[in-house]
């Protein structure tokens, strides 16, 4: 070897060694990281207490429809268990809430088809007017969309009940994309059809299967319009109505006794570890402790609320020091106002709060398939690249790290340039219980819970560790 070539191998040497030594020093992080969560899972499954604190939520205090007694007693029970765990600081924030009841249970059938009188499985949608005692009853015209409603016009809707029966898109693998397809003609169908004069709206359940459950769900009326009341049905009925409506004109009887009562004080429920070196960052992690007044907000979202509660829990029995407060909210009111995600999001801006991330579990308490990511354009480009070094502890959980939706109850953080993340279950049987009478303690697995509190207790350690 002549000294040229010797002085060109010493060289090539010298400029990989620092690449091998990051190399070493990455992989003996990633051993350290992958034997911590590993911890995390044990203690998660062993010692969790999202189950039993679920079970008290469910079991003992029901369904918790904001400004009811129930979801007083829910914001108690959670401070109080919170309360319990050592953590730094345990608070209520106050927020202002509609309280809307249902009412008398509700009546629609139909009055006049081929058929005769059947009735027909249905709730009032929240927020909904009722009819009043002595109920409505008028023809019915299909609508498959709220634009057809346009092309219809006032000749054909004006006093007749508009039916909107556009199923899911069964070929969304994501139940939630389909639901999102969906949505619109339950949250603003009432409102669109009262503008050609509509008496009353019948939605199709926002369900992804066949069945007599039906669910009710939030909807939203438009200043100077007219406000009608408006009821789903299961998809059963759905089926069998957009059946008889194709042959002949069918006649439905309708009556609820819903109504909007005056506002009330209500509070979301905030506990925390204060962070070590950097307390002024924080990372939240929430669920929203109200649910529908029709079974008992399980995975809607009393799972995301205990799973939130519980990865404080965890990080206490492992005695971590987070760099970073670490935070948990329970979010009152998502259900029919938002009023507690837009009460702390409000809060944070006056104060000058500087979030690091925030997360939501708002998506029932199934199987763990990873987690969405949303922020503003710059925010995303940023930190979103940041995060996908952590697939390679977290993929031996079947957990994924993609571009997606955050949460309702976070967004108000959006414009204050928070990465916003959202923890995906599997979503296949969600949309079963979502809103549902079903929606109830015994529909949620125990340890499909525990290995959500786990999943989302790994990825806040990654994110306090390295930051983002």
């Amino acid at each position: 070897m002549n000294r040229k070539t010797f002085l060109y191998t010493i060289y090539l040497f010298l400029s990989v060694l620092p690449t091998v030594s990051l190399f070493s020093q990455s992989k003996t992080e990633a051993d350290i990281d992958a034997r911590f969560i590993r911890q995390i899972h044990d203690v998660a499954l062993t010692e969790g207490r999202c189950h039993p604190w679920l079970h008290h939520l469910t079991k003992k205090i029901g369904a918790r429809l904001a400004g009811s007694p129930q979801a007083a007693a829910a914001v108690e029970y959670t401070f109080q268990m919170l309360d319990t765990l050592g953590l730094d600081s345990v608070w209520l924030q106050p927020c202002t809430v509609p309280h809307w009841v249902r009412g008398e249970r509700e009546v629609v059938r139909i009055a006049q088809s081929d058929m005769g009188t059947v009735e027909l499985h249905a709730l009032a949608l929240g927020n909904s007017v009722g009819t009043g005692d002595g109920g409505i009853s008028a023809e019915v015209v299909r609508a498959l969309s709220i634009d057809e409603l346009e092309k219809m016009g006032e000749a054909k809707i004006k006093g007749k009940i508009v039916f909107f029966d556009r199923p899911f898109d069964a070929t969304k693998i994501n139940t939630f994309e389909a639901y999102g397809g969906a949505v619109d003609q339950r949250g603003s169908g009432a409102s669109e059809a009262a503008k050609y004069g509509a008496v009353g709206v019948l939605v199709r359940s926002m369900a992804s299967g066949l069945n007599d459950v039906p669910h009710t769900g939030g909807l939203q009326y438009k200043d100077g319009l007219p406000k009608i009341p408006a009821c789903a049905i299961s998809t059963n009925d759905a089926e069998l109505l957009g059946q008889l409506l194709k042959k002949s004109p069918v006649k439905v009887f309708m009556r609820t006794n819903c109504e909007l009562l005056a506002e009330r004080p209500s509070f979301n429920v905030i506990g925390e570890i204060r962070g070590s070196e950097h307390p002024e960052e924080i990372i939240v992690v929430g669920g929203h402790l109200d649910s529908w007044d029709v079974g008992e907000g399980a995975h809607d979202d009393g799972a995301g609320c205990v799973q939130s509660m519980d990865v404080l829990q965890v990080f206490k029995r492992l005695n971590y020091k987070p760099k970073h407060t670490i935070r948990c909210v329970l979010f009152m009111n998502e259900e029919n106002g938002l009023r507690g995600g837009t009460a702390y999001g409000d809060e944070a801006k006056r104060k000058g709060e500087k979030h690091m991330a925030a997360i939501e579990s708002d998506r029932g308490g199934f199987t763990p398939r990873g987690f969405t990511v949303d922020g503003e354009t710059d925010v995303f480009a940023e930190k979103f690249p940041l995060m996908q070094p952590w697939l390679t502890v977290l993929e031996p959980y079947g957990l994924h790290i993609k571009k997606g939706g955050g949460g309702a109850d976070i967004s108000p953080l959006k414009k204050q340039g928070v990465l916003l993340i959202g923890f995906e279950p599997d979503s296949q049987r969600y949309f079963d219980y979502h809103h549902t009478t079903a929606d109830i303690f015994e529909a949620v697995n125990k340890r499909e819970l525990e290995l959500g509190t786990a999943a989302i207790t790994s990825l806040i350690f990654l994110m306090d560790k390295y930051g983002l």
